[in-house]
């Protein structure tokens, strides 16, 4: 971030935002996974998020921007910056294991929360997609998480 850019970062409407995902989520769907999914490159990544909701043991999807950091895949615990944590993260959290889905296919993978040396690295490289990162994160009372989703041992992913 440059000089006299702090705390100058927007974020758009709660509503704008969650019409957003949902459009996102039914582009997803309609097009039979064909848009709405992409590698990471100039921008970060989109990838499909399936976890098992904590109460209601049902399956829940969210479709969130990631990175790779080696095998792993790197996102971030943000609910369009609001102050509450994500349904998903919640649910990580009590069920690491999961599956993603991403352009080339599904994954199981390892949910998890990046701490000290390493989520300073894995945090400092979302700069590399906007400078408002830290903005962004200064507007909520808590730390993002960083999460990191390591893959697991090869286990039968079906669709």
């Amino acid at each position: 971030m440059t000089a006299g850019q702090e705390g100058t970062a927007k974020i758009p409407p709660r509503a704008f935002v969650r019409t957003a995902w949902v459009l996102h989520r039914a582009l997803l769907r309609i097009s039979g996974g064909r848009i709405g999914l992409r590698p990471p490159g100039k921008a970060f990544g989109m990838l499909r998020l399936t976890t098992i909701g904590r109460r209601s043991g049902q399956p829940r999807v969210a479709i969130v921007g990631y990175y790779e950091d080696g095998p792993n895949l790197v996102t971030l615990a943000m609910n369009g910056w609001a102050e509450a944590e994500p349904a998903w993260w919640l649910n990580l959290q009590a069920e690491p294991d999961t599956t993603v889905e991403l352009k080339d296919g599904l994954r199981a993978v390892r949910g998890r929360a990046a701490e000290g040396e390493e989520r300073d690295r894995l945090w400092a490289r979302w700069g590399e997609f906007s400078p408002d990162y830290d903005a962004w994160a200064a507007m909520r009372s808590g730390p993002t998480a960083v999460v990191v989703l390591e893959p697991r041992a090869a286990a039968a992913v079906t669709a």
